[in-house]
Formats: structure tokens, C-alpha cells, sequence
């Protein structure tokens, strides 16, 4: 397994993991824009030239913010999400990020437990942010 910088030939592989993640996808239009953010990077996890993760982030100055990140549901609990978060941090503070941001569903345990074990704190929430269904966020912290 290696984590690359995601291409055009990773979108099949990212939408079906993003589409069996998630009640609210981002569209294939979205994923394919962000590509050529400047700012901005996809990751994919590659297992046998096949997609089983990806990770979206930003990097602004000195600020960062992980946008989305899933493991395909066949190849869970196996420490991949740990292993793309980790390099996603390496990254980021590769580009002179000093602090990363996240939002997570508040009832998405797995996840807020994931971002916790790798040092993130929560600081704050939003109110109804996540539609279908509507649901508050946990927004978590981690100084690089």
C-alpha cells in the first residue's frame, strides 16, 4: 500500500468510497475541481492499483483543514484511516501548516475517537451544519 497524490484515475475508486461513507457526497464534479486546487490536495491510499482511501485538506499560511477522509468499507479496521490522517499531517505541516482544523459529525464516534488518538481536541461546535440528516459538528484541533 502507498498514499500518492490523487489523480483523475483515482475519481471511480474516491466516489465509490465517498458514496458508501457518507449520507451527504460530495459530487465527482467536486472531487475533479479540487484536483487543480493550488492550495489544496486529494490523497489516495492505493492497495494493488486499486482506491481503498482517500484524504481532502487545505493548507492556508499556516493554517490547515481536513475536509473529508474514508477508508473503503471492506478495508476498515485495519489502521488505514490512522495511516492516511497521519500522512495528511506529515503533509500539511510539509506546506508550513502549524495548526489543522476538522469537522466531524458529533454522532460519528469512530471518527471523533480516530482524530482523538492522533492528538486532535475538540474546540468547539457547530450547530445543524451536516444535512441529511441534520446534525451538529464536533470541530477538533491539532497544533503541528
Amino acid at each position: 500500500m502507498r498514499i500518492v497524490k490523487a489523480g483523475s484515475r483515482h475519481l471511480d475508486g474516491i466516489m465509490e468510497i465517498e458514496n458508501q461513507s457518507f449520507s451527504d457526497p460530495w459530487s465527482r464534479a467536486g472531487f475533479a475541481d479540487y484536483l487543480d486546487v493550488p492550495d489544496g490536495e486529494i490523497v489516495a491510499l492505493e492497495d494493488r492499483g486499486a482506491v481503498a482511501g482517500f484524504a481532502v485538506y487545505h493548507v492556508s499560511f499556516e493554517e490547515s483543514e481536513l475536509y473529508n477522509i474514508a477508508v473503503r468499507e471492506s478495508c476498515r479496521g485495519q489502521g488505514l484511516g490512522r495511516a492516511l490522517l497521519d500522512a495528511v499531517l506529515d503533509r500539511a505541516r510539509a506546506r508550513g501548516a502549524e495548526k489543522m482544523y476538522l469537522e466531524v459529525r458529533k454522532s460519528n464516534a469512530a471518527a471523533r475517537g480516530l482524530y482523538k488518538a492522533a492528538g486532535f481536541a475538540v474546540c468547539g461546535e457547530r450547530r445543524g451544519y451536516y444535512e441529511r440528516p441534520t446534525e451538529d459538528a464536533v470541530l477538533m484541533d491539532i497544533t503541528l
